[in-house]
């Protein structure tokens, strides 16, 4: 598997990429093409271009969950898609693969809107949809986890309202979601802000693949000023995996960051950064 970094908050040095909050990963496991997360503008796609990355040719588009700087992407990309089409050149239909809530609306504070712009109605019009509770299987080797079962006390997922039945209330995040990827090295773990918690979703990653090594955790930690002893017990979980290497960024500040290296190594994440992954013979 071969994952890019299409972009990221943090851009990498003597590289001429634009980053901004928000998170957009291009996967290439063999011949399927996966989008995970498409950013809060068209960043990802300026920098595909830079790149020499075709996003006109995508099998999936994974979604991490609702939030604007993973969604709101979409629209440019449908955008690009419609203008291919009119000019007759060769695009595929992706299949969107998401958590059934991931178009709900959902606010904080005073801003009225931070979900998904494009509802599912409207979207379904130029992608297959897939959205799914449970893990699917998108290649041999990647699995989009569904949802993740909060197991430990310390991960608050709660964040902002969401609207249900009408009414707005707590959003719990259920459709907070990531990927994992067997290789030969062990388990990679790709989240988007991780929500759910970091732990948890390590924990469910394990037990959907079935294996307890894990090699490698990317993107969103949602470590943002963290309780003491929420980093305490996250740095205690993490350290006990046995884990061979962190590429925390995204939503994790820099002092969850050095907290995080005095237990494992972590490596700096940036828009461009290429990323490749042996897969597993079993």
């Amino acid at each position: 598997m071969e994952l890019t970094v299409l972009v990221d908050n943090n851009t990498l040095i003597d590289r001429y990429l634009l980053g901004e909050p928000g998170i957009s990963y291009l996967i290439e496991d063999h011949e399927t093409r996966i989008l995970f997360d498409l950013g809060y503008s068209d960043a990802f796609m300026i920098n595909a271009r830079k790149l020499g990355l075709d996003l006109l040719n995508l099998d999936y588009i994974a979604l991490s969950h609702g939030h604007l700087d993973h969604t709101w992407g979409l629209d440019p990309l449908v955008r690009a898609l419609t203008e291919a089409r009119i000019e007759g050149l060769t695009c595929k239909r992706p299949t969107v693969i998401a958590h059934p809530d991931v178009f709900a609306t959902k606010t904080v504070m005073e801003l009225p809107e931070i979900g998904t712009m494009i509802s599912m109605d409207k979207l379904a019009r130029h992608m297959d949809m897939q959205l799914s509770k449970a893990p699917v299987w998108i290649t041999s080797h990647l699995v989009f986890l569904g949802e993740i079962p909060r197991i430990f006390p310390f991960e608050d997922a709660r964040l902002g309202a969401t609207l249900r039945n009408g009414v707005l209330a707590p959003d719990d995040l259920l459709d907070d979601t990531s990927l994992a990827y067997v290789s030969s090295q062990g388990l990679v773990i790709i989240t988007g802000c991780a929500h759910a918690g970091i732990c948890n979703t390590i924990e469910y990653a394990k037990k959907v693949c079935n294996t307890k090594q894990i090699h490698d955790v990317i993107g969103g930690f949602h470590l943002q000023s963290p309780a003491t002893t929420r980093m305490e017990q996250t740095t205690g979980y993490l350290a006990a995996q046995g884990i061979c290497a962190l590429h925390p960024c995204h939503c994790t500040d820099l002092g969850s960051k050095i907290a995080l290296s005095r237990v494992l190594p972590v490596y700096e994440v940036g828009s461009g950064l290429h990323l490749f992954f042996p897969e597993s013979c079993s």
